[in-house]
């Protein structure tokens, strides 16, 4: 028999990294509905949709005439308010002299009256005339007390004026995206609406939610605690780079009815090439199995007996292994049992070999490590 055509290559010995390849999510690090805290008519918008904005920006504003009014009312009630508290310091402090000295009369009259040198009606007279500037006092205070709390009341209402008014002008709370508009200019706006005005995205960084089986957390949570795990992202027809990032959360709960526990990666996202809503395949390295034995993947075939490959023996001739393999990434499998490193392994040509047919050998190309990691991990 002729020697049959195929392509070769060699099985290596290298390092293959353990990973899990779920579907994820993209979410936005923050999400926040602005909307207004005061109502009026909306005067102007300082953005258009879809802006980048800062923190601080000045998104809305609405009409402020209202209140300025309501806070002219609220200072001018105050004035008047200390004004009158004035008045009734001043009244405490004379009627307070009055007492004072109705007093010192009343105690002179006592003893001038225990003396006979005044009548009983006299003593009693003055008695009565300190006690009614005592009470006269007492009511002072009482008027006292009462525009101070009044003064209180006052400030209160200057500063909730204020603040409706600082309400006026509506401030990016965060750094992020604006989307869609929900309202116009000369919108009459109403405090706490149920819809937002706009929502805010921050994108920068961006979270980005999978699922994994629940016999995988075990190895998940011993790997994270040993070191930050590295998770990639790769955008469905997008760049062949991935998106670089770190496992930040893993659920408390493993969903019951799907048997797969939620996580949460962080990515800094500064070149904004994930979006909020996007779907990415997610690749979790957990760690490396270091000196294992591999071929390209197309090498394994399967058979009666399982999976097997063809190797070339030193006369050019092949022979048939059974073998036994483990998990596969990218586009090469590792061989646990069957073959050894340095082995040559049919790529190309199985179809048309029988064990003892000679070979000839049209290519002879290394084992490579795929150049995406698109592979699904066994």
């Amino acid at each position: 028999m002729p020697a049959v055509p195929v392509t070769v290559a060699t099985a290596v010995q290298k390092s293959i990294p353990i990973q899990l390849r779920p579907i994820g999510n993209v979410e936005s690090y923050s999400s926040i509905p602005v909307k207004a805290q005061v109502g009026g008519e909306l005067v102007r918008i300082y953005f258009k949709e879809g802006q980048e904005v800062r923190k601080g920006d000045l998104l809305f504003e609405i009409d402020r005439r209202p209140y300025e009014q309501a806070l002219h009312q609220a200072e001018a009630n105050l004035n008047r308010d200390i004004a009158q508290q004035r008045q009734a310091e001043a009244n405490l402090a004379h009627d307070q002299a009055q007492a004072k000295n109705a007093e010192v009369q009343a105690a002179r009259y006592a003893k001038l009256a225990g003396e006979g040198v005044v009548s009983k009606e006299s003593n009693d007279q003055m008695r009565t005339n300190a006690q009614a500037l005592q009470e006269a006092t007492h009511a002072d205070e009482a008027a006292l007390e009462s525009a101070r709390a009044a003064l209180g009341a006052d400030r209160a209402s200057v500063e909730r004026a204020k603040l409706d008014l600082a309400y006026c002008t509506i401030h990016s709370p965060l750094d992020g995206r604006t989307g869609s508009l929900q309202v116009k200019e000369g919108t009459l706006i109403k405090a706490n609406a149920d819809t937002p005005m706009v929502t805010i995205n921050q994108i920068m960084p961006a979270y980005v939610t999978f699922s994994v089986p629940e016999d995988q957390l075990a190895e998940i949570r011993r790997s994270m605690s040993a070191r930050p795990l590295e998770v990639e992202a790769y955008i469905p027809s997008g760049p062949e780079v991935p998106v670089r990032g770190q496992l930040s959360f893993i659920d408390n709960t493993v969903d019951s009815a799907t048997g797969v526990i939620k996580l949460k990666a962080t990515f800094a996202n500064r070149e904004r090439r994930l979006w909020p809503g996007q779907f990415v395949n997610v690749v979790l390295t957990l760690g490396s199995d270091d000196n294992v034995t591999v071929v390209p993947t197309e090498a394994v075939q399967t058979g009666q007996k399982g999976q097997y490959a063809f190797v070339v023996k030193s006369d050019q001739t092949v022979e048939s292994r059974v073998l036994t393999v483990g998990r596969t990434v990218g586009h090469e499998t590792v061989i646990l049992q069957g073959i050894q490193t340095g082995e040559t392994v049919v790529t190309d040509g199985q179809l048309r070999l029988i064990p003892g047919f000679k070979v000839k050998i049209e290519t002879a190309a290394p084992s490579q490590a795929a150049g995406r990691a698109s592979g699904a991990s066994q």
